[in-house]
């Protein structure tokens, strides 16, 4: 497999290309680019990649000004510290999208995506999007987040997350066996990168896990009372109005 890296940071490149190797040996690494000038000119001048690693601001703009210039027909693993563009990406192939500190697992995973794309254009001719999406799992959401507490980093699989909230106006991770992790990112930001069969938005403070679901009452006022395995520091209510959004993604999963 032909990749070229597209990330202004000299070190990340070099750190990125080599757990490439490690998880893909075969995978040959032919140009390291770091600004929207150079991309724009190696895409009009050599046979395209395989797949593409890019970072989203980069060192004379944002990476999305390349599409401007030059048409690019391969996956593209987005690899940034931001995580607003994410909409932005999947519009410009984008294939995952990978939050700067990341692991070798999320690296791994996102590598496996671009395989199952591969094997199923090369059994479907014709493949229909809708479906090959549903197929390769792009809508399953990241796979685990990053987290910094007591001096130390951990990675946290987004599968053992009961449900995400604003504690001191900063957003913090509630995992199913009630360990609490401080997160850099905003509600919004967290919510972009989840599976929204998987994750539900229930206000501005809680996004909570399906799997984190217990039991739902009928509450006062036609509201819903959700309750949790894991005790959420307030009681989660439903407006009267959200009710029927709410029990409609909790049939249709």
């Amino acid at each position: 497999m032909k990749i070229i890296i597209i990330e202004d940071e000299l070190k990340a490149a070099k750190s990125l290309a080599n757990l490439i190797s490690k998880i893909k040996p075969d995978a040959k690494i032919v140009a390291q680019l770091q600004s929207v000038e150079s991309a724009v000119n190696y895409l009009s001048e050599n046979e395209e990649p395989e797949l593409i690693f890019m970072d989203i601001q980069l060192s004379d703009g944002v990476c999305f000004d390349i599409f401007k210039a030059v048409k690019v027909h391969c996956p593209i693993i987005f690899c940034t510290a931001y995580g607003e563009y994410a909409m932005e990406a999947i519009k410009a192939n984008g294939i995952d999208y990978l939050l700067k500190p990341f692991s070798k697992d999320d690296l791994q995973a996102a590598l496996e995506k671009v395989d199952n794309f591969k094997n199923f254009f090369q059994q479907h001719s014709q493949p229909d999007l809708d479906g090959l999406l549903k197929r390769v799992g792009l809508d399953e959401g990241k796979k685990s987040f990053l987290v910094f507490k007591n001096n130390k980093y951990t990675t946290i699989q987004t599968e053992t997350i009961a449900f995400f909230f604003i504690k001191y106006e900063s957003a913090t991770i509630m995992t199913l066996q009630g360990q609490e992790y401080p997160i850099a990112q905003s509600l919004d930001q967290i919510q972009a990168l989840l599976s929204p069969k998987q994750f539900y938005r229930l206000n501005r403070q809680y996004l909570i896990n399906f799997s984190a679901i217990k039991e739902v009452e009928h509450y006062f006022a036609r509201k819903l009372l959700v309750k949790l395995v894991v005790a959420s520091p307030e009681k989660l209510l439903i407006g009267k109005e959200k009710t029927t959004a709410f029990l409609s993604w909790l049939e249709n999963r």
